[in-house]
């Protein structure tokens, strides 16, 4: 467990612009869905301290600039832009957008999901909630994925002229890979499900806030103003300044002349190789590298941390 919550920890924050807010893990549950419709974190008067609001676009996936304009699902003109689809960004680690219900939930927000059952246990996942809403279970986390079903509100019949032989059931959407018949700007979202999810249904998840990747807000256009991408601003809790480099050891003197062998150097202290199996049960990581951010003192590693298997690999200092 403490070395699951170490690994969450590090790929939580492979950006330098992705800060912990808080690591305390929570099971959570999953589903899906894709239903057109603007946003609820869209409106001018969206609850909670955001910078921005989420973006939403025209009939014809275009950005709107007014944040007023009523949504396609109430007869309006304002959609689901397709770049709320997510990606991949790597085999392990995703991006995307949810409609997420928690106790407090929160525009904007952005979440660490770590999957805990389907095919893609151990894969993780960072989303933003673009909607909020109090329908479903607790702790679950409606991601947005196109060709999820339109759920309650159905406005991809009008912006789309979708039908269910391409887009599926209601609830749940498509249970094979028709994306190829989707309209060419979600496609790729659409593939999401069968490639980087492997058709996973509804996974389980363990999750925890983490403040959102600059790749996320550029697509979203909205931030809870405690946590603008680049640091910890607000959080006082990581306002650690990196540790200074330890001085360099001095040299030793040259040897005397000896005619007898070298002596074998002294064989080295497990005790001394601090290495994240053993270390901190959380780290964020920084252009300058990881910080323990336990009680421990901070220590720095010698490097930038660039993946999960070099960061299990480095050393603390």
């Amino acid at each position: 467990m403490v070395l699951a919550l170490r690994q969450l920890a590090i790929l939580a924050v492979l950006s330098s612009s992705t800060w912990l807010i808080n690591a305390t893990l929570t099971p959570g549950s999953t589903s899906r869905y894709w239903n057109c419709c603007k946003p609820s974190c869209a409106w001018d008067a969206v609850a909670g301290d955001v910078s921005g609001v989420v973006t939403s676009c025209d009939i014809n996936d275009q950005p709107l600039s007014n944040a007023t304009v009523p949504s396609g699902c109430d007869g309006g003109g304002a959609y689901m832009c397709s770049d709320l689809s997510p990606w991949a960004i790597s085999d392990s680690l995703a991006y995307g957008f949810a409609s997420v219900t928690t106790a407090n939930p929160s525009c904007c927000s952005c979440y660490m999901l770590t999957f805990t059952s389907g095919p893609i246990v151990g894969k993780q996942m960072i989303v933003q909630a673009v909607n909020t809403s109090s329908d479903g279970a607790t702790n679950q986390f409606d991601i947005a994925i196109p060709g999820g079903g339109y759920g309650l509100n159905d406005g991809c019949s009008r912006e789309w002229a979708a039908n269910s032989t391409v887009w599926g059931a209601q609830y749940g959407g498509i249970t094979t890979n028709t994306c190829n018949q989707f309209p060419e700007n979600l496609q790729a979202g659409c593939n999401f499900r069968w490639d980087f999810m492997q058709g996973a249904d509804n996974p389980a998840v363990n999750y925890f806030e983490v403040t959102c990747p600059a790749a996320i807000v550029a697509k979203s256009g909205c931030t809870p103003t405690c946590c603008i991408p680049g640091g910890p601003s607000a959080i006082s809790t990581f306002s650690i300044a990196p540790a200074a480099p330890s001085a360099p050891p001095p040299v030793p003197a040259a040897p005397a002349a000896s005619s007898a062998p070298p002596a074998a150097p002294p064989p080295a202290n497990p005790a001394s190789q601090s290495s994240l199996s053993s270390e901190a049960q959380g780290v964020f990581i920084t252009s300058a590298g990881y910080y323990s951010f336990q009680a421990a003192p901070v220590r720095r590693s010698a490097a930038p941390v660039a993946s999960l298997e070099a960061a299990n690999g480095a050393l603390l200092r």
